[in-house]
């Protein structure tokens, strides 16, 4: 799945780079979009990601580039390789972010279940 993002001034730190959290909480958003895309009926909370590592900065204007990959499949887990580029080319350059986030499935308790066994 690929997916957009447009850095604007609110995204910002005080030093005028993209602010780490936003770009945390668009990675989460946009993996927990692919999971639901994929498992319709599951309801999934995020319990990790493998590796922050912010590789290069980013300025205002910025197009970002999001491209979400299912890497494992577990009985109440399911989990996905995210990688965040500048601009729209897939070049190792341009590569600024990457991790694995994991998704549990969960009831309405709370509660960690198995996942539906029909994914889309």
């Amino acid at each position: 799945m690929e997916n957009h993002k447009l850095v604007l001034p609110q995204h910002l730190n005080h030093y005028g780079f993209l602010f780490g959290g936003d770009l945390l909480k668009w990675v989460d958003e946009y993996a927990y979009i692919a999971a639901k895309i994929e498992y319709p009926e599951s309801n999934f909370v995020t319990i990790g990601m493998d590796r922050v590592e912010f590789r290069k900065s980013v300025r205002q204007g910025t197009i970002l580039k999001f491209i979400v990959e299912k890497t494992r499949e577990g009985t109440t887990s399911v989990q996905y390789l995210v990688h965040v580029y500048r601009g729209k080319s897939k070049e190792r350059d341009n590569l600024i972010f990457s991790t694995t986030v994991t998704f549990v499935q969960i009831d309405k308790d709370g509660k960690k279940i198995p996942l539906q066994n029909n994914p889309v």
